[in-house]
């Protein structure tokens, strides 16, 4: 019987194989983070107070980039989109008024007028709090086949669709996904609101 032959490793064929590895590796890595950071989901960080009491100052958000390639941006949905005058900046506000309707302020009210109702109806909007709505606050806005209606929550500080009009839909970044920062605060799709048209 003969004893198996054993070959011993070339000792500097590895770490050349390692380097190599790690390379394809961490080049593979840093190809999926940047194809997710800028087509699937990219991450925010709240500034300003125009969407409080419900977002504030530093709160971290991840941005969902593709559910809109599937499904139409819907009302009370939070967007971040690019300032249309500015596209250098990013904006975080709710979506209101949809394409094709008209939007009407009048004092504290928002009334929208469609093709299901013509006669409009008033939305309900129980995230807002009463001290940072408006009295004054009067405009009446038709949107184009795709052109949205955005307002801050905090109605009294927002520069928003009242002040640079109808939001284009090649604007809009994506919806708010996640709040991932303050820890106390982790949620999926913060914030959001759905109504009742009557």
């Amino acid at each position: 019987m003969t004893d198996p032959v054993m070959q011993e490793s070339s000792s500097s064929d590895t770490p050349k194989d390692n380097q190599r590895s790690l390379l394809v590796y961490t080049v593979v890595a840093l190809g999926l983070a940047l194809f997710i950071r800028f087509f699937i989901a990219a991450p925010y960080v709240v500034s300003g107070a125009s969407m409080e009491p419900n977002f504030h100052d530093w709160q971290y958000l991840i941005v969902d980039r593709i559910s809109y390639d599937v499904g139409a941006p819907a009302r009370g949905d939070i967007i971040v989109f690019d300032l249309p005058q500015n596209e250098s900046k990013a904006l975080i506000k709710r979506i209101v008024g949809l394409p094709g309707e008209t939007v009407m302020l009048s004092g504290e009210k928002v009334t929208i007028l469609n093709e299901k109702n013509p006669e409009g109806f008033t939305l309900e909007e129980p995230y807002l709090d009463s001290a940072n709505l408006i009295a004054v606050n009067d405009l009446t806005m038709k949107l184009g086949a795709d052109e949205f209606f955005v307002l801050g929550d905090n109605r009294r500080v927002s520069a928003d669709s009242r002040v640079w009009g109808s939001l284009p839909r090649k604007d809009i970044v994506g919806r708010v996904l996640l709040r991932l920062y303050p820890f106390d605060q982790l949620s999926i799709l913060p914030s959001e609101s759905r109504y009742l048209e009557e």
